[in-house]
């Protein structure tokens, strides 16, 4: 996903959803030691465990807490990965890579105790979750992903189609883009993401654009860490994708994947775009594909009895 554009909203839903949930994220939980660094996590609810992985790459968890009546039915384990929100950071930003946060979600589920699993993955999530999915299949009982991306392909695609809705609609965001990208400047520069960011999150990530995503925050660390998204997407990754994000590929292997498998998808998402999320059906036959038709990337905050009723349907097979 687009760091400058959704910043703003996942900082929106978490204040706005933290007032209803069950336990504080920033006081009510524990650090585990996980391959060297400690590992902050937020855990409750009854029921089979109920593992959540959130997008970027660089969010912390406080955003899926939209989720958490969903404890009603499982034990929800919430984490800041490696180097988000009060988990430890690197010393040297070559350190986070897809392949840790996969090995991370493994050792977690081992220092916690669960035999086997239910995995979901939002966005960026999805690869971790896919990707554990593949490399750990015997201990996962149920996969959920919600907007994923199923390649380094379909990640280049969020860019294009995102870069042709901003030079479309947004003329003169993409003129000024223009301009200092002709003078060397790159994604992870500041002053581009700056100019990025002027593109409203709603027009790119939501059905109804003119949702209310700014309110006011509660302090959390380490929201976003941007070091650690260009570090995954590469220098210029809202334009080329490169590094972690721009060698995946899980294409051949969903087909292999025995366990029940749902995946959710949102008509007006521009980021994980349906023209290719639709061929999920073709890599993935067997799993549960669901579009919501009033939805963009973010089904839980547009459609959320929707989403949740499906869920809940969905691990109790």
């Amino acid at each position: 996903m687009k760091k400058n554009i959704y910043i703003l909203f996942f900082l929106a839903i978490t204040n706005h959803l933290t007032a209803q949930t069950f336990l504080d994220s920033q006081k009510d939980g524990k650090y585990y030691n996980i391959n060297g660094a400690k590992i902050w996590t937020v855990s409750f609810g009854k029921g089979e465990p109920l593992f959540l992985i959130a997008g970027g790459p660089g969010d912390a968890h406080t955003y899926l807490r939209a989720f958490d009546s969903l404890s009603n039915n499982n034990t929800l384990v919430f984490f800041d990965g490696f180097g988000r929100g009060k988990s430890d950071t690197a010393s040297d930003v070559k350190e986070y890579s897809l392949k840790r946060d996969i090995a991370d979600l493994e050792e977690l589920r081992k220092v916690m105790g669960f035999k086997k699993i239910n995995v979901l993955g939002h966005s960026y999530g999805t690869l971790v979750a896919q990707g554990y999915a593949i490399q750990y299949p015997e201990n996962v009982s149920h996969l959920i992903l919600c907007a994923p991306f199923h390649s380094y392909a379909m990640w280049q695609e969020n860019d294009d189609n995102s870069n042709r809705e901003i030079r479309t609609n947004y003329p003169e965001v993409w003129d000024t883009l223009m301009i200092i990208r002709k003078q060397g400047y790159q994604s992870s520069d500041n002053l581009h993401q700056a100019i990025y960011g002027r593109v409203p999150y709603g027009f790119l990530y939501a059905y109804n654009p003119e949702l209310s995503f700014v309110l006011p925050y509660s302090e959390y660390p380490n929201l976003f860490n941007t070091r650690l998204y260009y570090q995954m997407v590469g220098k210029d990754g809202d334009f080329v994708v490169g590094s972690d994000i721009g060698s995946f590929d899980y294409r051949k292997d969903l087909k292999n994947l025995k366990m029940p498998i749902l995946i959710i998808a949102g008509r007006f998402d521009r980021v994980a775009v349906p023209w290719m999320m639709v061929k999920y059906k073709e890599y993935c036959p067997h799993a549960q594909f669901v579009m919501f038709e009033k939805s963009g990337h973010n089904t839980f905050k547009e459609e959320p009895a929707k989403t949740f009723g499906l869920i809940r349907s969905f691990l109790s097979k």
